[in-house]
């Protein structure tokens, strides 16, 4: 039997199965909110920080004033919320910050509102995926680059048509393009490429997400005396790579197996997952 489970909406417990809305909220009507999803690690919430500074920064970037929102309170009721629901090992949390106030596509007021969810994950640090991963191209849609491209809005029909032509297409990930039909990232990850003892990623300027893992295997590859090169990327470079790896907050690393006929290999990724991993037990 599993075990239930809470959420915190505004710093009060309810059961994850009762109703806390209406159907005038704001992030249901009109994607008026943001999301942070946080890897939890021996029962712990990581890089927490990192997360709340692109929090800080969505909310800037939709005018979200943020004198209701405490994000010390917020880290504290995080805290709370995986001890509520018995985790204490890996798990996942995700936080959602919503405007409340009333109004049609102009806000009426300033209101903001939270809800925190927490669950627990069958793997306490990172793990590489026993199988590579199968990728191609999502060709349908192309990612503008402006200043929501490095925010988690909930606004993700894009992110959910992708997923649609994975799934019809049997595929385990997507490369997106941006609006100059180069590589961006994947469906919900960066994208990076190894071959010589260099690293290449989308530079952020290209459209693609602030990623927090991608910040720290940017400084993990530094320390491994690994050259970095964020810049643009493109399907050629697809071909010369001897390795590809997808990153993000909850999987970590996660190595490409095939891009159509192309093969890669994934002992660097191993490296760079090792050092990751590593972090953990300092």
């Amino acid at each position: 039997m599993n075990t239930p489970l809470y959420i915190n909406f505004n710093g009060f417990l309810y059961m994850e199965d009762e109703k806390v809305f209406t159907v005038k909220n704001r992030a249901f009507r009109y994607g008026d909110a943001l999301f942070e999803t946080i890897r939890v690690i021996d029962g712990q919430p990581r890089y927490l920080e990192d997360h709340f500074i692109r929090l800080k920064k969505g909310m800037a970037v939709l005018k979200m004033h943020s004198a209701n929102i405490s994000f010390n309170d917020l880290k504290e009721q995080v805290v709370k919320l995986i001890e509520k629901n018995h985790i204490k090992k890996g798990g996942r949390v995700r936080l959602t910050v919503f405007r409340s106030g009333d109004g049609l596509y102009t806000p009426e007021n300033e209101g903001k509102s939270y809800v925190i969810e927490a669950s627990p994950l069958k793997d306490n640090i990172y793990v590489l995926n026993e199988n590579g991963l199968s990728i191609d191209v999502f060709n349908d849609l192309r990612r503008t680059r402006n200043i929501l491209s490095q925010i988690k809005t909930t606004n993700n029909i894009p992110h959910v048509l992708t997923g649609i032509y994975k799934k019809e297409n049997d595929l385990d990930d997507c490369i997106v393009l941006n609006d100059q039909a180069r590589i961006v990232e994947a469906l919900s990850s960066n994208i990076f490429l190894y071959k010589n003892n260099n690293l290449y990623t989308p530079s952020l300027d290209e459209g693609c997400m602030d990623g927090v893992m991608r910040k720290q295997v940017l400084l993990i590859a530094k320390e491994m005396n690994i050259n970095v090169f964020e810049g643009m990327v493109n399907g050629s470079m697809l071909l010369q790579a001897d390795e590809m790896f997808l990153t993000n907050a909850i999987s970590g690393i996660q190595w490409v197996v095939s891009y159509r006929q192309k093969r890669y290999f994934n002992k660097a990724t191993k490296e760079v997952l090792s050092h990751l991993n590593k972090s953990f037990l300092t």
